[in-house]
């Protein structure tokens, strides 16, 4: 059974380039275009995700509350999260991996080091 990834985008050209990479890596791949939206595929479904890959600057809900949500709920509260952003800098990425994102990609993501990484995390 292929493991199953939300990605959290609201950039379409984003979200298609991340999927385009996880599908090729065969995951089955959902997309939400924003947090709330999110929010309600992992804590209200019955789809178990293997991760989820969060844009951390989304409209509304952002990738930081959407990870607390997660971390919130016992049912999820171990789920893979993976941060990915196009506001990069070193303290970002130390600030996300504090608050508990598994990983943390600038943007550009560039699919080798993507898929390096995804590989060895999930």
């Amino acid at each position: 059974m292929n493991k199953r990834i939300l990605v959290v985008e609201d950039d379409p050209d984003g979200q298609e380039m991340i999927t385009t990479v996880l599908e090729h890596m065969d995951f089955v791949v959902d997309t939400a275009e924003n947090g709330e939206k999110a929010s309600q595929m992992v804590l209200s479904s019955d789809v178990s995700y293997s991760a989820v890959i969060i844009d951390l600057a989304l409209p509304g809900k952002n990738g930081w509350e959407l990870l607390t949500d997660i971390q919130g709920n016992p049912n999820t509260a171990n789920l893979t999260c993976i941060a990915v952003t196009a506001f990069h800098n070193s303290k970002l990425r130390e600030r996300a991996l504090q608050a508990g994102f598994n990983a943390y990609f600038p943007k550009p993501i560039h699919p080798s080091s993507f898929i390096a990484k995804i590989d060895d995390i999930i």
